[in-house]
């Protein structure tokens, strides 16, 4: 397969049914337990910063983002990606990430920093941010392009529907 064989695209509701067949096959229904899970059952994800890439009309691949805050700060968390395992380690993960950051002051996962680090993701500090479930938080990633944008991340993590306005 040729890169060019895939087309990228902002995520639509045409799309839906295919992403959640998606994250069924990647996830499993384990998936509706986890903590990032928890946060995205706060309020929509955001169309507008998600992608799905394309190939011979079908959707191989997803990444969606969802607003988050904790504390004073605002960000975008990534997740979930997923690619069909026919279509893994030909970069287009990183090319969905990629398309997702663009011009996002801070965005957060919970995922493995040997594959989020090279796209310019980093530990964030223990204690800094906390959990509706339990996540280990070695795995705690954030990406900043925004100076200080994830220091003014602090505390419970969630959708930004709910956040508390002072």
């Amino acid at each position: 397969m040729s890169p060019t064989d895939v087309t990228y695209l902002p995520e639509s509701p045409a799309h839906d049914a295919e992403i959640d067949a998606l994250n069924e096959e990647a996830f499993g229904p384990g998936r509706f337990a986890r903590a990032a899970y928890r946060i995205r059952e706060g309020g929509p994800h955001d169309r507008g910063l998600s992608f799905v890439a394309v190939r011979d009309g079908a959707v191989i691949a997803s990444v969606r983002m969802t607003p988050v805050a904790a504390g004073a700060g605002r960000a975008q968390m990534l997740g979930p990606l997923a690619v069909r395992p026919a279509f893994k380690n030909l970069g287009i993960g990183r090319r969905l990430v990629a398309l997702a950051l663009a011009g996002q002051p801070a965005v957060i996962l919970v995922g493995d920093e040997p594959y989020y680090g090279p796209l310019g993701f980093a530990r964030v500090p223990r204690g800094q941010l906390a959990f509706p479930r339990p996540v280990d938080l070695d795995r705690v990633l954030a990406h900043e392009i925004a100076p200080g944008a994830v220091r003014r991340l602090a505390g419970e993590v969630c959708h930004a529907a709910q956040a508390r306005t002072a």
